[in-house]
């Protein structure tokens, strides 16, 4: 009975059936919608006009603040708010206005309550717009986009009605261009339309769409700018949609602006317990680059709250790579550092009955539905001496800990603050063996530290009523947290525990194993910093999770290295080759440019003498049909050189090997040009290079459905192939670790750190060209 007469309730405001019987679904919606119109019929009886009744459905759809209902339906019932501009300009005062008492006469000043727009102002705003754009209406007729028309007029005329400025474009423009002709009424030619959709396609924001991006036109910095606009100002962290205010909110946020100017303020906070991957880059860039493209500061702040995996290492390597990616941070700072502040903190938590000493076990909070605690209404009192007990070290481990009061999203009941462990810390020593968790510490050190905007992976939405619930059990400075979608990367595993286990199976050497997705590992490999960032920004600053193919890291990082990897020559399977008629007595020095394409950006010298190693791969016996590189009767030119070599005698080894060959030469210019060019090296050094695949061979490793074995019984056996007696041009003699270089038709290459005085060992970043089979 109560479902009928809330549809007939509904419907009697202009709402259709079915669209009654679905706001019925949302509880929410239909309690205040059913409470607005009871309200209205008050005022003005039982039947609600069609405009009065859409506008009540807009208001108990929007409204944020359940409080504000009943203000805000007096206004409408009495005509003082009867048009959607006045509704959307209500809507937003009273989100931007969450404390008692609202200011009547700014309200209405706001929200155009009394002003009157006549018929004859809307009809000279519409002649206006269309007089400005006259000569193009006479040529694309009813093809015009007449929505500029009504815009220009709407902006004008802030409270019209817009239906009214609609039928007067309708009429002012039948009365310039007279009724449709046949050809205004033809359709578009479909062509005209799908260059139109490629166009728009082209310009639009990159989308991420199973794994591959497409149209990526904006830097990362012009869509972190761009993201501005849907994030909160700074002071205005009551505007968005979910923040909880308190009598306090805005005096805090007062004192806020008057510590930080209005300045955005952000955190890459990290646990220094394991290296960066590629999905912390997302995160780095989304941070640092937020605040510099807002203006702003960013802090680096280690999470240093569990000694027990913490070491120096992961420090200094975290600190590396974020300068590594190009971000300086405002200040290096540790939860550490707030100890005191946290603790005290803590005590006033319990003085206030949110936070009570517990001695459940670790092993009973586990699961979907752990009992609740018996101690959680135990005097406050007791509690204070409880957790003066837990500073003193008079508890084990898993003993007693400290719980704050409140339920989460995900249905977590009563969250752990403080827990025992007696592990020394790396900064405070034995100073404490009580120390706080994430749920308690995150949103506090953001709070001192005056974080604006705490941005962080959606899999910490689950925590966001936490934080803005401890934050204001404090009274303290709330932030506000904003979720974004994770990076992840097929082929990859990027979980500290799993590469600790692919460390111990001797899979991979350590962290900085080029085959993995750390960022260590993707320096020590030769992969840019650029093309990480330019990464992040192709993939975008999405709020869903993507799962990118590496082909498409691999693609940013040959487009920096195409242009800033000098080129050299290399040869990994080397074939001796004599010049019996070398046309000088002594080696020549070529001149070889470092970059092709723009030979301004210089030279560098190799020695070219009756001596030369080819690729064996570059020579064929009996060459396939297309083979057009060395064979009998088949000249090669020599990269560089100006000459042409032909082949003259093959010399076998005993067991039938080509062990070398001996060729004659002539100038390229000399006669007819060579089917191919191939690289070569004469006097040069022997080095070592490591040519890297990848470590999986599935896309993902750690699904049990596509590896039910584990990850670890996916591992790729050809994933490393070291050449240990590899030939390079002595112009990279001088090379130092990290630098880079083209081997011409090889690849990319870098200088690996294990690299001695007069023994290079170089990793192959990436091949010139991506692997089809990959893609």
């Amino acid at each position: 009975m109560a479902t009928v007469d809330s549809v007939s309730l509904f419907t009697g405001l202009g709402l259709s059936e079915q669209k009654a019987r679905e706001t019925l679904k949302n509880t929410t919606l239909s309690a205040q919608l059913r409470e607005a119109a009871t309200q209205a019929q008050q005022t003005l009886g039982s039947t609600i006009d069609k405009a009065t009744g859409t506008l009540l459905y807009g208001l108990a759809s929007r409204l944020r603040d359940p409080r504000r209902l009943s203000f805000l339906v007096s206004y409408i019932a009495n005509k003082k708010i009867h048009t959607e501009p006045q509704l959307s300009a209500a809507l937003e005062y009273v989100r931007s206005h969450p404390l008692d008492p609202i200011d009547v006469v700014d309200f209405e000043q706001e929200c155009g309550v009394g002003i009157v727009v006549t018929p004859e102002q809307i009809e000279e705003a519409v002649e206006v717009a269309i007089n400005r754009h006259r000569p193009q209406l006479l040529t694309e007729r009813y093809r015009f986009n007449m929505g500029l028309l009504m815009g220009e007029a709407r902006a004008m005329l802030k409270w019209a009605d817009g239906k009214m400025i609609k039928h007067e474009v309708d009429m002012q423009v039948l009365h310039l261009l007279g009724p449709k002709t046949e050809t205004d009424l033809e359709k578009k030619p479909k062509v005209a339309k799908a260059q139109l959709e490629a166009a728009d396609r082209k310009t639009a924001k990159d989308v991420v769409e199973n794994g591959e991006t497409a149209g990526q036109t904006l830097s990362l910095m012009e869509q972190l700018r761009g993201e501005a606009l849907k994030f909160h100002k700074p002071g205005e962290n009551y505007k968005t949609p979910g923040y909880v205010t308190t009598p306090h909110t805005m005096d805090l946020l007062k004192q806020h602006l008057e510590i930080t100017g209005g300045q955005v303020r952000t955190r890459f906070p990290p646990e220094p317990n394991g290296i960066l991957h590629i999905g912390h880059a997302k995160a780095i860039n989304f941070n640092f680059g937020y605040a510099k493209a807002n203006n702003g500061i960013c802090f680096l702040r280690f999470d240093d709250t569990n000694p027990e995996k913490e070491e120096a290492k992961f420090f200094t390597a975290i600190c590396d790579m974020v300068a590594w990616l190009g971000y300086t941070p405002y200040k290096v700072t540790y939860a550490s550092d707030y100890f005191d502040q946290l603790y005290a903190w803590a005590i006033e938590l319990i003085h206030r009955g949110q936070a009570y000493v517990c001695h459940q076990r670790g092993e009973e909070l586990k699961g979907h539905n752990p009992p609740p605690s018996p101690w959680r209404d135990r005097p406050v009192e007791e509690s204070l001496l409880l957790f003066e007990a837990m500073r003193r070290g008079k508890f084990a481990e898993g003993e007693a800990t400290l719980r704050m009061k409140l339920v989460m999203e995900d249905g977590k009941m009563d969250p752990v603050a403080y827990r025992i462990k007696y592990t020394p810390h790396h900064r405070t020593g034995d100073t404490w063996c009580i120390y706080p968790t994430y749920d308690y510490t995150h949103c506090l050190c953001d709070s001192i530290e005056h974080i604006t905007h705490s941005l962080c992976t959606k899999e910490f939405q689950a925590r966001r009523s936490s934080y803005f619930w401890l934050c204001n059990a404090l009274d303290v400075y709330c932030p506000v947290q904003w979720e974004y979608g994770r990076l992840n990367l097929h082929y990859a595993v990027v979980s500290k525990r799993k590469i600790l286990q692919l460390v111990a199976a001797g899979a991979v050497r350590d962290w900085d194993d080029p085959r993995l997705f750390t960022l260590t590992a993707l320096q020590r490999r030769g992969f840019p910093p650029e093309a990480i960032n330019n990464f992040c920004a192709r993939v975008g600053v999405t709020v869903s999770q993507t799962t990118m193919e590496p082909h498409l890291l691999e693609a940013c990082v040959r487009d920096v290295l195409n242009d800033t990897a000098p080129r050299a020559m290399a040869v990994l399977e080397p074939l001796q080759v004599t010049i019996t008629n070398f046309p000088a007595v002594k080696s020549l020095d070529i001149q070889v440019p470092n970059f092709p394409a723009d030979e301004t950006k210089g030279f560098h010298q190799v020695p070219f003498g009756s001596i030369v190693f080819i690729e064996r791969t570059d020579f064929k016996e009996e060459p396939e049909p297309g083979y057009k590189r060395l064979a009998w009767g088949q000249p090669a030119g020599l990269r560089h050189t100006g000459y042409v070599i032909e082949l003259q005698h093959v010399i076998k080894g005993p067991s039938g090997c080509v062990e070398s060959l001996e060729v004659t030469c002539r100038r390229a210019d000399a006669g007819e040009k060579p089917k191919a060019f191939i690289h070569w090296v004469s006097q040069p050094l022997t080095c070592e290079i490591r040519l890297y695949e990848r470590l999986f061979q599935h896309k993902n490793p750690e699904d049990p459905a596509e590896v039910p074995g584990g990850f670890l019984s996916d591992l790729n056996p050809a994933s490393l192939q070291v050449v240990e007696a590899a030939l390079v041009d002595c112009s990279v003699a001088l090379a130092k670790p990290f630098d880079k270089f083209q081997f011409e038709r090889l690849g990319y290459f870098s200088v690996d750190p294990d690299s001695s005085q007069g023994q290079l060992v170089f990793n192959r970043t990436v091949t010139l060209r991506e692997d089809p089979g990959k893609v």
